[in-house]
């Protein structure tokens, strides 16, 4: 049997990937007016081609789910466009990619909603910190408005039509975060969810609203072609959970239900040991899930390599690393040095810190490698 490594080919659920370096998804505050992708974003997403996958950032399902300035949407027709130029430019360049879709409940703001309204959540329980608007001011969280149950139907029918428009938009598939505090977690974790309803209690209950809008985009995208992130040990945006270790072996085990293209988690970040997190390791979880697994962390080539070879995973997805060289498998294949990341233009407008990272070979870095 050959020990896969980096650029060992894998078939991940229907798509099959020339190497296993995935872009994470990062949110880059880069959108258009109405937050419509932009041909600077094809740009942005063709350079990183060469990348087994691309994931690209979080974007929201509806209005309702805005959380930050200049981040996409897929809910209008003119997003859907913004999009195809992406997902067109991406492809002509030979790579693959899926959309990450997002809602970030809680961790919105009146002033970031279409008609000042309150941020939803399964609880009326504010998160400690705040939203920073495009001028840079910064405004603490409010104390969200508690979803009532029939809601939840249309929450779930704005991510079926998320999934809906990813198709027309030319995605080769999805997925959907879970993960760092956002809706989906805030129903997961019980410090978040007091909920007494079929959406809140049981562990059983909490984890439902994922479970049905996993199946809700599974009838859109077919078998292979939804992901799932998750992040069980993350403190992010205050969340925590009582048995966190539970919880979240309960979630993996019912997504052997689905037929995922993948499962990434998002390990524990030295951040969140500081700030309480419990550490738990990705070694827990795999035994439990019996599908193509992913994971996240301050991985680099070496570290990559070793976790794939030991069969702890099956693709590792990188985040910093893409941002500031987009032709990263070249420079892993070639042990090339690496550019130092500008953390100043991880949110700023324009193209600077966004497309202008220097590649060893510009006219062929999105053909190298597979892609």
């Amino acid at each position: 049997m050959v020990t896969p490594d980096l650029f060992t080919p894998f078939q991940m659920g229907a798509v099959p990937l020339p190497n296993r370096i995935v872009m994470a998804a990062l949110t880059r505050c880069r959108a258009g007016a109405g937050n419509v992708p932009t041909s600077l974003n094809a740009l942005y997403y063709s350079q990183r081609a060469s990348a087994g996958l691309i994931i690209a950032e979080a974007t929201q399902v509806s209005p309702q789910g805005v959380g930050y300035p200049r981040t996409p949407g897929i809910y209008s027709d003119a997003q859907v466009a913004g999009w195809q130029q992406v997902t067109t430019a991406v492809h002509q360049a030979g790579g693959r990619i899926f959309l990450q879709l997002w809602h970030v409940g809680r961790l919105s703001h009146p002033l970031l909603q279409e008609q000042g309204q309150l941020p939803v959540a399964p609880s009326a329980i504010a998160a400690t910190g705040h939203v920073t608007l495009a001028d840079g001011s910064q405004h603490p969280y409010v104390t969200p408005r508690p979803l009532e149950t029939e809601e939840i139907a249309q929450l779930i029918l704005d991510f079926r039509k998320g999934a809906e428009n990813a198709r027309r938009a030319g995605f080769d598939g999805i997925e959907l975060h879970a993960a760092f505090g956002y809706l989906f977690d805030q129903f997961l974790q019980d410090n978040s969810n007091h909920r007494t309803d079929l959406y809140g209690g049981s562990l059983e209950n909490r984890a439902r609203f994922l479970l049905e809008v996993t199946e809700a985009v599974i009838g859109v995208w077919g078998a292979g072609r939804v992901g799932i992130k998750l992040s069980p040990s993350n403190t992010y945006h205050n969340m925590a959970d009582s048995d966190p270790i539970r919880t979240f072996s309960y979630v993996v085990e019912q997504l052997n239900h689905f037929p995922l293209s993948h499962l990434q988690i998002m390990e524990t970040g030295e951040s969140d040991l500081r700030h309480g997190g419990t550490l738990i390791p990705t070694a827990i979880f795999r035994p439990l899930y019996r599908g193509n697994l992913m994971v996240n962390g301050g991985y680099d080539y070496e570290k990559a390599n070793q976790v794939l070879a030991r069969q702890g995973a099956d693709l590792v997805s990188f985040g910093r690393l893409f941002i500031a060289n987009p032709d990263l498998p070249q420079r892993f294949a070639q042990g090339s040095q690496l550019n130092p990341v500008d953390r100043s233009t991880y949110y700023t407008e324009g193209p600077k810190g966004y497309i202008d990272y220097p590649t060893l070979n510009p006219t062929k870095a999105a053909a190298a490698f597979g892609a």
